[in-house]
């Protein structure tokens, strides 16, 4: 296993001006990370080369790899010539990833945030022509450069198991499997640990963070609440400390003989270097006891 951050997880360091982008990569490594995961918020790469060979020169310099990079991205277009811009704008991101020399991305495939009558299945089958199109051809452009693309449970369109595994097999390359995140199946009210088995054969990289769970009908105040697709309340926590069952997920994904990429995601509402720090110490700690 080799375990890393998500600069995502240092995001309001970031937006602060308290950290640059160049200063996540010194932080994990002295936090005894070992990758880095850019999601390109707070700061932006693909129109800044500048920044991004200077990413890629100090992350090898440090010995941390660059080991995915995540971004948004929407398919489900009005017009074929919206569809073509879309694609056209995600090339200029894989060519960037060639750039610094980074073999794996996450990309969406419909936009994040959807008002309720778009996370019906009804709404995601007539999507999917568009959603298999727009990934085949950023599979196969990637392919050229011998980059991993995925579609992660994320974004309330395809986040539940099996609309993830449908659209990895309709769109068949061999090159595109899943960013597996073990907390996102909350989001669509589907049991982590359900998720987590059913993807675990297709997955390429994993992200464990950690969440607050409440029923509906039990509204938990104030605070960085936010709802599932049915409803339901869900805020960030330090992994370890919230409500998922991480210590049985650690034993499914290690019995299951992976041993790749291991990103932490911190999206609480504590410090983020100290929600960060913990959140890799304790997966660190419970991977190596379990």
């Amino acid at each position: 296993m080799k375990l890393g951050l998500s600069t995502y997880s240092l995001l309001n360091a970031i937006k602060s001006g308290e950290m640059t982008v160049l200063d996540v990569i010194t932080w994990i490594k002295e936090n005894g990370g070992q990758h880095m995961e850019i999601v390109p918020y707070g700061f932006t790469l693909v129109d800044n080369l500048a920044l991004a060979d200077d990413v890629r020169d100090k992350a090898g310099e440090a010995g941390i790899a660059l080991s995915n990079y995540s971004m948004p991205a929407n398919f489900v277009q009005e017009t074929e010539l919206e569809f073509d811009a879309e694609v056209d704008r995600l090339k200029q991101h894989v060519d960037l990833l060639n750039r610094m020399g980074i073999k794996h991305m996450r990309h969406d495939v419909t936009a994040f945030t959807l008002p309720p009558e778009k996370m019906t299945i009804r709404y995601f089958e007539d999507a999917l022509p568009q959603i298999i199109e727009g990934s085949r051809k950023i599979a196969d452009y990637a392919n050229t450069f011998g980059i991993t693309t995925t579609i992660e449970n994320h974004g309330f369109s395809v986040q539940a198991s099996d609309r993830v595994q449908r659209v990895l097999q309709l769109v068949d390359r061999p090159n595109f499997k899943t960013t597996l995140d073990v907390g996102n199946f909350l989001c669509v009210d589907e049991d982590p640990l359900v998720g987590v088995k059913r993807n675990l054969p297709y997955a390429s990289l994993v992200h464990f963070k950690d969440f607050y769970i409440r029923p509906y009908y039990r509204y938990p105040g104030g605070g960085d609440w936010f709802r599932t697709a049915n409803g339901n309340y869900m805020r960030g926590a330090i992994v370890g400390q919230g409500d998922l069952p991480i210590p049985e997920i650690v034993k499914l994904i290690k019995s299951s003989g992976y041993d790749g990429y291991v990103t932490v995601e911190f999206e609480g509402m504590e410090d983020c270097k100290v929600g960060s720090k913990l959140g890799m110490d304790y997966l660190r700690q419970l991977w190596d006891e379990s």
